[in-house]
């Protein structure tokens, strides 16, 4: 849009931050009738950071299409139906996660019982797999779907002030040497972290609770080499250990590879301060050539690598903000805080987010009862990350025990597809909160199993904790996760959730009704 020398704006919400969740609010918005303003700090197509998919966040995308009649985004939803109806924006086959244990200096050593791998399937076969998001290609294909909506837009725009003045917040900034006003009933914080809302009516950072600080340093690659080029591996996993959020952890951290169809590898690692200050982390490209020399099996499949941008080193990868909302504004999860990218959370911890400020700007009005529920939408999203938060510490703690590392990750798989299958049965009461971490009996086991892994424990104490952990499990797992025959190595069957039907307050029948509706079956 063309900007006269003071340009002002109205809008019934004011939306920062022209990323996904950003661009998803924007077209909810628009589509339910308000007039909103969607900024941008830069300009697209743009690299973005946070790029992987899971069962969950696929869904969620599900019921936000259709709760919002929008049909031409359901499709993004799967490996399947987004190469069907948008090949032309590129994204990454995830069947799952897969999980690589090394030893420093050492090349990759696994044994007959995959005891230095966890391959968690999140499908059957590709047509129904989650994705990768080509962030600069998904991002401006959804701004451009909010504009269609019909959502202003405008980019390269710096806000510096936001007030709150009688009822109304009032931004003030600038773009191309121009000033740019914005008044709003309310506005939406999509930034990221330590963004505009944090820095002005947020209070700032907050300390992490439980996880050490940690820094990132990452690019995008060319000639990355498959896996099993590097490490053959002994039978069939159950899909291919590249088609997934592939995860190399070692010592104080750990790198992660997502590959795109269109030939571009995302890698990056996240490192605790003292693995990023022995490899000299802020130096860029070199830093991460001598972290490689330290993974002989990693050096080789980067081997014929070549970088497609400069190296990005982030001194702080985990934050949260003091605030997450306050009279006529509130922030998204993404941007009140991010904890790591570990588990692929941060997706699904948005989206719900998401959903439940769209409601609470749906069905209330300005005043107190909308006041009231954003504290509610305040408490839920600090619990959330903090479930969060407490689980990727612990799994931190054991970067370099496998043993403790794989068993604690099951609580996650386990919560997620109990969560996952709960919502698609139409039962979402049956899973309160991400990870269960409301659940009068998940919940405080989780925390209490996070507890006992971050003291490192060993010989009985470590048993305990594993049978602690199989306890918790049990009564949720519809996926096989406390079936220790299957040596790390978890396919998605669906003889599972129909033997466990039951736990979910389900008849074998309706499990292979959904099973079906799914798509299941190829």
């Amino acid at each position: 849009m063309t900007l006269l020398p003071h340009h002002r704006i109205d809008a019934d919400v004011a939306v920062i931050g022209a990323g996904f969740s950003g661009a998803l609010a924007a077209i909810a918005l628009s589509a339910r009738g308000q007039r909103v303003v969607l900024i941008e700090r830069g300009r697209h197509p743009r690299f973005a950071i946070g790029e992987s998919t899971t069962p969950l966040t696929n869904l969620l995308l599900e019921e936000f299409a259709t709760k919002y009649e929008l049909p031409q985004l359901s499709s993004f939803s799967k490996w399947g139906t987004w190469q069907r109806d948008h090949a032309d924006i590129a994204c990454g086959l995830k069947r799952g996660f897969t999980f690589l244990f090394h030893r420093p200096g050492e090349v990759f050593a696994d044994t007959a019982s995959h005891d230095r791998q966890l391959l968690v399937a999140a499908s059957p076969h590709d047509h129904v797999a989650d994705t990768h998001w080509y962030r600069p290609e998904f991002d401006q294909a959804l701004v451009e779907e909010a504009t269609r909506a019909g959502a202003i837009y405008i980019d390269e725009t710096a806000i510096a002030e936001v007030r709150y003045e009688a009822g109304r917040m009032r931004l003030e900034g600038g773009r191309h040497g121009r000033s740019v006003v914005i008044d709003a009933g309310f506005v939406i914080d999509a930034g990221g972290a330590r963004g505009l809302m944090s820095s002005t009516l947020g209070g700032g950072s907050a300390p992490l609770r439980w996880l050490p600080p940690t820094q990132g340093l990452y690019s995008h690659f060319t000639d990355v080499a498959e896996w099993a080029s590097v490490a053959p591996t002994d039978g069939t996993p159950p899909y291919p250990p590249d088609a997934a959020a592939l995860h190399h952890v070692f010592p104080g951290g750990w790198i992660w590879m997502l590959r795109f169809n269109n030939g571009i590898t995302s890698a990056g690692a996240a490192l605790t301060d003292a693995v990023a200050a022995e490899i000299g982390a802020s130096d860029g490209e070199p830093a991460w050539n001598r972290l490689l020399e330290r993974l002989p099996s990693v050096r080789e499949q980067f081997r014929d690598a070549r970088p497609t941008l400069p190296f990005i080193h982030a001194p702080r990868v985990a934050y949260r903000s003091r605030q997450v909302a306050g009279p006529g504004w509130a922030m998204l999860p993404s941007a009140a805080g991010v904890i790591d990218p570990l588990l692929s959370t941060g997706f699904p911890l948005t989206l719900l987010g998401l959903m439940r400020l769209l409601n609470i700007l749906e069905s209330s009005s300005p005043g107190a009862a909308r006041n009231a529920a954003l504290a509610d939408y305040t408490n839920h999203t600090q619990d959330e990350l903090d479930i969060t938060e407490q689980l990727v510490a612990a799994l931190y703690a054991n970067m370099d025990t496998p043993a403790i590392f794989t068993r604690l990750s099951l609580l996650y798989f386990a919560a997620a597809s109990f969560s996952e299958a709960a919502r698609r049965l139409g039962r979402p009461h049956l899973a309160p909160g991400f990870l269960l971490h409301a659940h009068p009996r998940f919940g405080d086991e989780l925390r209490a199993c996070a507890r006992e892994a971050t003291k490192r424990p060993t010989g009985d104490a470590r048993q305990d904790l594993f049978h602690r952990i199989d306890r918790a499990i049990i009564p949720f797992d519809v996926a096989g996760f406390a079936d220790r025959s299957r040596q790390n190595w978890y396919p998605a069957l669906a003889s599972d959730l129909l033997s466990n039907a039951a736990k979910l307050d389900a008849s074998t029948e309706e499990a292979q009704a959904l099973l079906a509706k799914c798509g299941f079956i190829a």
